[in-house]
């Protein structure tokens, strides 16, 4: 029998258990559970944002009254070795719509399980990103939850979290998601 590079020969003492999948339908469960609450972790800072609900962003302060939501912490809230370059990034006419489209971006594809390799990517740079504005970390001088939240998307996207309580079966199997992969 020959193989193909999608076929992988089994060894001859392999059972019909060995080719179970790694995570349980319970694990699978969690995780979506997981992909959904960062999802929506991200979703409400934008809306925070957009409409200045009194938590993060100051009622009166969103983006929907005029507020520009980065210049707060980009112009005071960044310390470290990187502080002067986000200062200058104050007020740039970029820097709040792709700040914002990408937490709506982001949340959207982690809540509905779509586009997840592209959630992981973004999610990522972002989380990085605003690890670097406060450097060295506070509370302790390797990990913060901006790491944990890095390193979280990317195991979602490995894992296809997506595909539990999402519509990540639907979405990879789009024609134009199947002619471009990155977009899974």
């Amino acid at each position: 029998m020959t193989t193909t590079s999608h076929q992988r020969r089994l060894p001859a003492s392999t059972t019909e258990t060995d080719r179970r999948p790694i995570i349980t339908t319970t694990a699978g469960r969690a995780i979506a559970v997981l992909r959904i609450a960062f999802g929506l972790e991200f979703l409400w800072a934008f809306v925070d944002k957009v409409f200045g609900l009194g938590y993060a962003t100051p009622s009166g302060k969103g983006w929907i009254d005029g507020g520009d939501p980065t210049a707060g912490f980009l112009g005071k809230g960044t310390s470290g070795p990187m502080s002067d370059f986000y200062h200058s990034l104050v007020g740039d006419w970029w820097v709040t719509p792709l700040f914002m489209i990408s937490l709506a971006g982001i949340g959207l594809a982690l809540t509905l399980g779509i586009g997840m390799r592209i959630a992981a990517v973004a999610g990522t740079l972002l989380y990085l990103l605003m690890w670097s504005a406060n450097l060295p970390p506070e509370t302790n001088p390797v990990l913060d939850d901006h790491i944990l939240g890095a390193i979280t998307v990317v195991v979602l996207a490995l894992v296809a979290a997506g595909n539990v309580w999402g519509l990540g079966k639907w979405w990879t199997g789009l024609d134009f998601v199947r002619r471009y992969p990155w977009l899974r």
